[in-house]
């Protein structure tokens, strides 16, 4: 069973509860599919099945009040929470992924958070690892509350126009509500990548100059 097909078993208000509840999670920490869960409910919105206001209502909430959750994890938790994280999940939180989330954090600050809300990777270590590097909370909390609100309210209005505009065409128009929404996904996070590799690339090159610049 699919995700939205489950979601259509259930009564509106847990359909709210669940975007909420799977958002939050995985903006603490946890690796679930938030993101599917989200571009579902606003899919279902699009057939008049629930709200789309209430979905983005509920999306940003899950979004906001995770990542704050995880920021005060990462914070008393530290690096030995993330040691542990990496034994556990080494798929999510290995060395590798820490190491890259670290440099880009170390670059871009608040930006991080705000921009990692778009990324998977990031949007699960953006809360722990901000709290971990002792970022300021009010910096962190300025770009939890945009990049949440910016993410849970874009992607739910987008899915659902293009939900409604689909519905006119197409029978089985969820499926192509949910490639549109897959393939933007995928552009997005590509992008933020190609940026991520940019920055690092543009730090190394400056580390490796300063010794030659030095002599």
């Amino acid at each position: 069973m699919h995700v939205d097909e489950w979601l259509q078993t259930i009564p509106s208000v847990w359909v709210y509860l669940a975007v909420g509840v799977v958002i939050g999670l995985e903006s603490l920490g946890i690796p679930l599919p938030g993101e599917i869960v989200l571009v579902s409910a606003a899919l279902l919105a699009a057939k008049g099945v629930v709200s789309p206001l209430t979905v983005g209502i509920f999306a940003s909430a899950g979004a906001i009040i995770g990542d704050s959750i995880g920021y005060l994890i990462g914070r008393k938790g530290g690096q030995p929470l993330f040691d542990r994280l990496g034994r556990r999940f080494p798929k999510h939180f290995g060395p590798a992924h820490i190491a890259k989330a670290e440099q880009f954090f170390g670059r871009w600050g608040m930006w991080a958070v705000f921009f990692g809300r778009f990324v998977a990777l990031l949007r699960i270590l953006a809360g722990p690892l901000a709290g971990a590097l002792r970022m300021p909370y009010w910096r962190f909390l300025i770009a939890n509350v945009l990049g949440g609100a910016l993410w849970a309210g874009g992607t739910t209005t987008a899915i659902y126009y293009l939900g409604r505009a689909a519905d006119k065409w197409l029978k089985n128009f969820s499926w192509a509500g949910l490639g549109v929404a897959v393939v933007f996904g995928l552009a997005t996070t590509l992008w933020m990548k190609r940026k991520a590799a940019k920055a690092a690339e543009q730090e190394e090159a400056a580390e490796s100059a300063e010794p030659v610049s030095a002599g």
